[in-house]
C-alpha cells in the first residue's frame, strides 16, 4: 500500500484498538480486508473509489471462488472503514453503502433413498430386544412414518389426557391409526401411522413401564422420565453408525425422507405441505427439487443416451 493507505490504516486500527477495545484477532482480520481492498483498488485513491467499485470487488470476490458469508464479512468490514474515512476527508457518501454479498446458495434438505431408509429402520434387529430397544425402534418408525418434528414426537402422550386444565397437546390414537401433533405456531394435525411403525408401537406399548414422573408421556427415558429430542438424536445417531450408514443420521432427516419420498410416489405438494405441518407451501416446494434429483438420477442410469460416451 502507499504510504497515504498506510496511514488511514494504521490510524483506522488503532481507533479499534484503542477506543472500540476489539481482540487483536478482530484487529488482523480488518487489517487483512483492508489489504485485500487495496488489491482490489489497484492505484486508485480509497477516497476515489464508488459505489460500482465496490459492487465490482464484491463481484471479483464472488468469481475467485470465496463463500458469499466470507465476502459479506468483508463487505461489513471496508463499510466500518469507509465510515471512518468520511469523517476524516469529508467524503459526499459511503460507497459500500449498499453493496451487498452474493447470496448463499439454498441446501436442499438432506434425505435417503427409499432403499436406505427401510434397510436403516430394519437394521439391528434381534430375536429378543430390551425394551429401550423397542422404544427406540417405535419412535425411529414414527419419525419416518409420519414425517413428525423430532419435538413432535417427543410431545406425544399415549392418548388424549386432559387433567387440571391442562390438555394434551399430541397423542398417538391407536384406533384411528394416527397421531395428532401441534406444530409450529400453535397448529394441530392429525398424521396417519403406518403399518410398520403401528406394530413398532404395538411393541413398545406392550413393555412400556409406568412413567417415573407420573406422566402419560408416549416414549420414555432411561430414567423413565420424558424423552427429550436430544436423547432421540443421540439414539438415532448411535444406531445409524451401528447400522453402518454412510451418512450422518438425525430425526430431521428421517422427516425430509418421509416428505421426499411420499412427493416422489404421490406428486402431491399440497397433501405433503398438510402432512408436514407447513404454514405455507413455500418451505414444500423444496422437496419438488429433491423429487427432480431423484428422476434425473434414474434417467442417469436408465436412459441409453444419458451419458456421453
Amino acid at each position: 500500500m502507499d504510504a497515504a493507505r498506510v496511514d488511514w490504516t494504521g490510524r483506522y486500527l488503532n481507533e479499534l484498538a484503542t477506543q472500540r477495545q476489539l481482540s487483536g484477532h478482530t484487529i488482523a482480520a480488518y487489517r487483512r480486508d483492508l489489504l485485500e481492498l487495496a488489491t482490489l483498488a489497484g492505484h486508485d485513491d480509497w477516497p476515489a473509489l464508488t459505489h460500482a467499485d465496490m459492487r465490482r470487488f464484491a463481484a471479483r470476490l464472488h468469481a475467485g471462488g470465496q463463500e458469499p458469508r466470507s465476502i459479506a464479512r468483508k463487505l461489513s468490514g471496508w463499510r466500518g472503514f469507509y465510515g471512518w474515512l468520511s469523517r476524516q476527508v469529508g467524503l459526499p457518501a459511503n460507497p459500500v453503502d449498499g453493496v451487498r454479498a452474493p447470496r448463499r446458495p439454498k441446501t436442499l434438505p438432506k434425505a435417503l433413498a427409499v432403499d436406505a431408509a427401510v434397510q436403516l429402520l430394519e437394521a439391528n434387529r434381534h430375536g429378543h430386544p430390551e425394551p429401550g430397544e423397542l422404544c427406540n425402534r417405535a419412535m425411529f418408525e414414527l419419525l419416518y412414518s409420519s414425517g413428525l418434528r423430532v419435538s413432535e414426537l417427543t410431545g406425544l402422550d399415549l392418548a388424549y389426557t386432559k387433567a387440571d386444565g391442562a390438555a394434551s397437546l399430541g397423542w398417538y390414537d391407536a384406533p384411528a391409526a394416527e397421531v395428532v401433533v401441534t406444530g409450529k405456531g400453535g397448529k394441530m394435525r392429525r398424521v396417519p401411522v403406518g403399518g410398520p411403525a403401528r406394530a413398532a408401537l404395538a411393541a413398545w406399548l406392550a413393555v412400556r413401564p409406568p412413567a417415573a414422573d407420573g406422566s402419560a408421556a408416549l416414549f420414555l427415558s432411561s430414567r423413565g422420565t420424558r424423552v427429550t429430542p436430544r436423547v432421540v438424536q443421540q439414539r438415532l445417531k448411535t444406531h445409524a453408525i451401528q447400522a453402518g450408514s454412510p451418512v450422518h443420521v438425525h430425526p430431521h432427516v428421517l422427516r425430509h425422507s418421509f416428505a421426499s419420498h411420499l412427493l416422489q410416489s404421490s406428486g402431491d405438494l399440497r397433501a405433503v405441505q398438510e402432512l408436514l405441518g407447513h404454514a405455507s407451501i413455500t418451505s414444500t416446494q423444496v422437496y419438488t427439487a429433491l423429487d427432480f434429483q431423484h428422476l434425473a438420477a434414474v434417467y442417469d442410469r436408465a436412459h441409453p443416451r444419458a451419458k456421453a460416451k
